[in-house]
């Protein structure tokens, strides 16, 4: 083979690399801003209570209870945050810091940062969760969607409120199971459903979900 072909082939080999889209498991460059104030004890996208005060941060798609390390390129400062919400939805941004995480990068003043992200674990949590599809009046109604919602292959639980409505729930779910749950539920029609952790109670009838 001659010399020039192999040079131009070694050539392509080492550029094709840097062409290639990064991986999850590769650092991500980008925006970086913070949120609190008003979102302080709303829920967040997995069914927490939202706490500024603690360190987590909201990105569009690493999977919930995800450990990044965040680190400001201009200063070099570095904070660890779980990922436990989705967003930023601002074009440009990567990441969405808690108020404390933000502080720990020295940037609430600035309100956005040039940062790194890099993925280095996975929090254990043995935490559960419900995707509550809709809550009825009328249980014929809600038998109804149970049936519909088990016919898709989901494990389904009626939950009586002890004040005539009957809550239609898919229950007993892992972090990480949440958000596909939340996508096939959308696909059936249901658009506004609610995620909370769960909490064993009496009253729930799991004996009609799917088999």
């Amino acid at each position: 083979m001659p010399m020039m072909v192999v040079r131009l082939i070694l050539l392509i080999a080492l550029l094709l690399p840097s062409a290639m889209p990064a991986s999850c498991d590769q650092p991500e460059e980008g925006l970086a801003s913070w949120y609190g104030g008003k979102f302080h004890g709303r829920l967040t996208s997995n069914g927490e209570v939202f706490d500024t005060n603690t360190k987590t941060a909201a990105h569009r798609e690493l999977p919930f209870g995800s450990l990044v390390k965040v680190t400001d390129l201009d200063t070099g400062k570095s904070t660890l945050v779980r990922i436990n919400d989705r967003g930023p939805f601002v074009e440009g941004r990567i990441i969405d810091l808690s108020r404390a995480a933000a502080e720990e990068l020295d940037m609430v003043s600035r309100g956005v940062a040039r940062v790194r992200l890099e993925v280095v674990g996975k929090a254990e949590s043995n935490d559960r969760f419900a995707v509550q599809a809709g809550a009825y009046g009328d249980g014929q109604n809600a038998e109804r969607i149970r049936a519909r919602i088990a016919a898709a292959g989901l494990k389904v639980a009626l939950e009586s409120s002890g004040t005539g409505v009957t809550r239609v729930l898919v229950p007993g779910l892992r972090e990480d199971d949440v958000e596909a749950v939340l996508s096939k539920l959308e696909a059936l029609g249901f658009r506004s459903c609610l995620v909370k952790k769960e909490k064993p109670a009496p009253g729930i009838d799991t004996s009609g979900g799917s088999e």
